[in-house]
């Protein structure tokens, strides 16, 4: 599958994937210098790119382990989604979950993005739904660890 990209801007770095089997191709910071985020904070990261994803397909963003866990920084919304239908910028809202200053750099990979199928769902009122084992049980009910 092709993707076009258009960079909005000279300093931005096409998505890279990382490995030969990596499902997430890196998202880069397109900003001047460096960015501070301070603790608990959130800040929108700019990529420099805009991206023409097929009809049938989105963008889903998620955070880069290696910066979760040696800087506390992950996507704020915890999976950003791309729309195909969407043409302007592609950032990414960068959460500090530390409490200390946290600091992202020119050209830094800052999230991953992995393009994939879903399916758009016809949503239909009913007066009724039918019964299954688990039946109304939610948020852990099931009692398996």
């Amino acid at each position: 599958m092709k993707i076009k990209v258009k960079k909005l801007n000279a300093d931005a770095v096409l998505p890279t994937y990382g490995s030969q089997f990596a499902a997430g191709a890196d998202l880069r910071a397109c900003i001047d210098g460096e960015l501070t985020i301070a603790p608990h904070e959130t800040a929108l990261i700019p990529t420099g790119l805009a991206m023409e994803i097929p009809e049938g397909y989105a963008g889903f963003i998620y955070a880069r382990s290696g910066l979760a866990t040696k800087k506390g920084l992950a996507p704020a919304n915890k999976v950003g989604v791309v729309d195909s239908d969407y043409r302007g910028e592609v950032k990414v809202a960068l959460l500090n979950h530390t409490d200390r200053p946290q600091t992202v750099e020119a050209g830094e990979r800052v999230a991953q993005m992995v393009i994939a199928p879903y399916l758009a769902a016809e949503f239909s009122e009913a007066d009724a739904l039918s019964d299954t084992g688990r039946g109304e049980g939610g948020f852990g009910s099931t009692g398996r660890k």
